[in-house]
């Protein structure tokens, strides 16, 4: 079971989200993808465009952030001779050697403007292939910060963000895909939101998952039942219906009362762009 996180008993999937053990993770949201003059950005072009994900994206992080989800970055990059690609002669990976993509300390591997690490975030390190997990730290920075429900999103929807979501959920963590915050190169590309990405994640929406944070408990998890117990996404004892007015200790201004009381950025930005 070293390969588990969660051994088959304490697996999280299906648990409520608590917003304190709850991470989200933005994977290669860098200029290559994101930005005009990236090599792969004609390729991602129509598709973020048609989702609006970049935007969504960042409303989310900030929207997150502001609510007590930790935020991940997952960025990419290579030596400039590609000597650090782990399987530079096949697939994918041949293109990132070929092309040179993600060249490290260049621009195209740099971060999207909208999408800049705050120094509360964690930015992961040691990403060279397509799954974010071989390599690199972030299952010992999910253990660190006791996350549970890891919420994914960014490129390639099919690719990076498919491999990290298959290995998330077979590690025994809640898995959360946000379809409308990936992009890919095609139409076929996309469909695995609503194929393969129902096999190993709870997919939804920016709104949707908006929705899950604004009304979940942002403090340290009091007991074990809110830990563990509830029917998941779909209701049950241990979900809420209302959005709570909160007593947290750790804000005393009551900074969350407001923020619950608010229509979220996430669902504004859902309604100006439907």
């Amino acid at each position: 079971m070293a390969d588990r996180v969660f051994a088959p008993a304490e697996a999280k999937g299906g648990i409520p989200i608590h917003n304190s053990r709850t991470a989200l993770l933005f994977i290669e949201y860098q200029n290559e993808f994101t930005s005009e003059g990236g090599k792969l950005h004609s390729a991602v072009r129509p598709c973020m465009m048609q989702n609006n994900m970049l935007e969504k994206s960042a409303a989310i992080m900030n929207e997150g952030r502001a609510r007590g989800v930790k935020i991940f970055h997952v960025p990419i990059s290579f030596k400039t001779d590609a000597s650090d690609n782990p399987n530079r002669n096949l697939g994918i990976l041949a293109g990132c050697a070929a092309d040179s993509l993600f060249t490290e300390n260049t621009w195209n591997a740099a971060f999207h403007p909208s999408m800049q690490p705050d120094p509360s975030d964690i930015v992961i390190k040691g990403k060279k292939g397509l799954d974010a997990f071989p390599g690199t730290d972030l299952e010992a920075q999910l253990k660190a910060h006791g996350i549970e429900t890891v919420a994914l999103a960014g490129f390639l929807t099919n690719c990076c963000v498919e491999s990290t979501m298959r290995t998330a959920y077979e590690k025994g963590f809640n898995v959360v895909t946000l379809v409308d915050a990936t992009a890919t190169t095609s139409v076929e590309g996309q469909a695995v939101t609503s194929g393969s990405y129902g096999m190993f994640s709870q997919p939804m929406t920016v709104a949707e998952f908006s929705r899950q944070i604004s009304v979940a408990p942002t403090g340290p998890m009091s007991s074990s039942r809110e830990s563990h117990g509830g029917k998941g996404f779909g209701g049950g004892e241990a979900t809420r219906d209302h959005a709570p007015t909160y007593k947290d200790q750790h804000d005393p201004k009551g900074k969350q009362q407001a923020i619950h009381k608010a229509e979220s950025s996430a669902e504004y930005l859902a309604k100006r762009t439907a």
